[in-house]
């Protein structure tokens, strides 16, 4: 009686295509081709005899657990094959023996009821013997070289796998740890700044009976602040002392400045603000030289030329020449440049 629930025409289709996934990307199409076919044609034989023969009395989880291994086997053998230096010629006898073994070796611990564990054990003990020995026998006739021979036995396409997947498991693994260390790192960040937000509000909250219009001002200098670029930002800052900048700063990362300030206070404030910000300087000639002479007063020429000594011909003139107050040889951009460069250097 055939076995109900094992068709095993699509099961062999269904592990031929899922070897198509698997096959190494960087083998020749043939190659590919040769190990789809292998693994489908064996998967196919194995799974017709089981089906015919009523002796066997198998379960369909059984023949399918018998078929699986054939086409296991037939795909990674047939790999290693092609990676052994052994002639196509010689792959299809080799093949068949292995199948063969692993059909018997297969079905014997089924039908005795083998654990699966020991029964994969054995098979994979077979296969190894059954491969050994075909190389074995390609070198006694002349076929194989000892340096083929070698190679062709250290060939292992299953432990290249199980390698490859215990790789993947390891970065898979530091990837979760990083995860939750990212994790951690910003839940600390938002706890800081929590604690942060709390002790600058009992810190206002402290001071709320004494709140000056000074207070108020600086209130409304840092509620403009939080929208001005760094450099601007500093640039305000330089004109207080660090006490007042420590309370700017206090304010600025208040959550609700906006309704501790007086409107009328606010509006005065903005119009002093410009007080605060420097003008934007016009680019001309006359500044980017007073710029540089500024800097000569007050800095060695050695220790100018020092910061030059690496740029272009064209730059070191530009900047002697600029010592005896002449402009020349450099655009009026790149000249603020160089003088904005020099003065950071120094």
């Amino acid at each position: 009686m055939a076995i109900d629930g094992f068709d095993y025409k699509v099961f062999a289709q269904s592990m031929a295509e899922q070897a198509k996934e698997l096959v190494p990307k960087d083998l020749q199409p043939d190659e590919q081709e040769y190990i789809v076919n292998t693994l489908g044609n064996f998967t196919l034989m194995a799974g017709e005899a089981i089906y015919n023969d009523e002796s066997l009395q198998l379960t369909p989880e059984q023949a399918v657990f018998i078929t699986q291994i054939i086409a296991e086997w037939s795909f990674h053998k047939s790999i290693d094959l092609i990676h052994s230096g052994i002639n196509r010629e010689y792959w299809d006898t080799i093949m068949q023996k292995i199948a063969f073994t692993i059909f018997e070796v297969a079905k014997q611990g089924v039908i005795r009821n083998i654990q699966q564990e020991q029964l994969l054990q054995a098979v994979e003990m077979h296969v190894v013997k059954v491969y050994k020995k075909c190389i074995e026998d390609l070198e006694k006739r002349g076929v194989i070289d000892e340096e083929v021979k070698e190679l062709a036995e250290n060939q292992s396409n299953i432990d290249e796998m199980a390698k490859q997947a215990a790789q993947e498991q390891i970065k898979q693994k530091e990837a979760q740890l990083e995860e939750t260390d990212n994790r951690r790192k910003q839940a600390q960040k938002r706890r800081e700044e929590e604690r942060k937000q709390r002790r600058i509000e009992k810190e206002l909250e402290a001071t709320a009976g004494t709140v000056t219009v000074r207070n108020m001002r600086l209130m409304s200098l840092a509620l403009v602040m939080r929208i001005l670029s760094p450099d601007k930002a500093k640039a305000i800052m330089s004109n207080f002392d660090d006490g007042d900048n420590k309370l700017i700063l206090n304010y600025m990362g208040m959550a609700n400045l906006e309704s501790q300030i007086d409107g009328d206070i606010l509006l005065n404030s903005l119009k002093e603000m410009k007080n605060y910000i420097p003008a934007k300087r016009k680019l001309t000639q006359e500044n980017v030289m007073g710029d540089l002479l500024r800097l000569y007063r007050a800095n060695p020429r050695e220790k100018i030329e020092k910061i030059i000594k690496n740029e272009r011909p064209l730059v070191k003139r530009f900047i002697s020449q600029a010592y005896d107050g002449e402009y020349s040889g450099l655009p009026l951009q790149v000249a603020d440049i160089v003088a904005q460069y020099v003065e950071d250097s120094i």
